[in-house]
């Protein structure tokens, strides 16, 4: 559903249940949940979302600003970056020796790539085989946006800083975009979903929404 706030057109889902007042959740991928008492109208939803709208704009201006500001780079052999959710000297993760500072930083993506895919690729499959579902196919990509997607092809895409993160949140995201095969909404069936395989992923979300500026290039 949409709804067009100050100019900005927002996206976003609305989950109904027992509760006597509406809540907004808005979670690491800047997907925003209305939880929303049985029959509350469309119009009710609307008008909430507006007194909201202040801080949902701001919250997003938030993720902005970590998503273009993020922490600089020293490219040297003792310079450090994250891997698995630790940092690493450069050194360590790839050959510096007689590499311009452009040259590392374009080693280092591609070592990146490389690792998020191999990972991606080990580490979907049981989770395919507890989901009973197949990813088409799996993509590695960079993107500033999304740390994974899914469309209705079944077609998978996971963001290659994701190999900075550590396995347990890395399996998160896997978990996530393969419950968007069955659920392509974040309704409430999809959220019991990934709760039923990821019990805790409301941590893992905080992780990336915590690191996201350190998770760079």
């Amino acid at each position: 559903m949409k709804i067009t706030i100050d100019n900005e057109v927002i996206d976003y889902n609305v989950q109904y249940g027992k509760g006597k007042k509406m809540q907004l959740e808005i979670d690491a991928f800047g997907f925003i949940t209305v939880k929303a008492p049985n029959g509350t109208t469309k119009e009710a939803i609307h008008q909430q979302l507006q007194k909201w709208g202040s801080w949902i704009l701001e919250r997003q201006r938030e993720r902005d600003a970590n998503k273009i500001s993020p922490l600089a780079r020293k490219y040297e052999p003792i310079g450090t970056f994250l891997y698995l959710g630790e940092e690493r000297p450069l050194h360590e993760l790839i050959h510096t020796e007689g590499l311009t500072q452009e040259q590392m930083k374009l080693n280092l993506k591609k070592f990146y790539f490389t690792q998020c895919k191999t990972l991606i690729e080990t580490r979907i499959k049981p989770y395919q085989k507890d989901l009973k579902v197949t990813a088409k196919t799996i993509d590695i990509i960079d993107s500033s946006q999304k740390w994974g997607s899914c469309n209705t092809n079944k077609k998978l895409a996971f963001n290659y800083r994701l190999a900075m993160a550590p396995v347990d949140v890395i399996d998160y995201v896997i978990v996530h975009e393969l419950c968007h095969i069955t659920h392509m909404n974040h309704d409430r069936s999809f959220w019991r979903r990934v709760g039923g395989i990821m019990p805790n992923y409301k941590e893992k979300e905080a992780y990336l929404e915590r690191m996201n500026h350190r998770m760079t290039l």
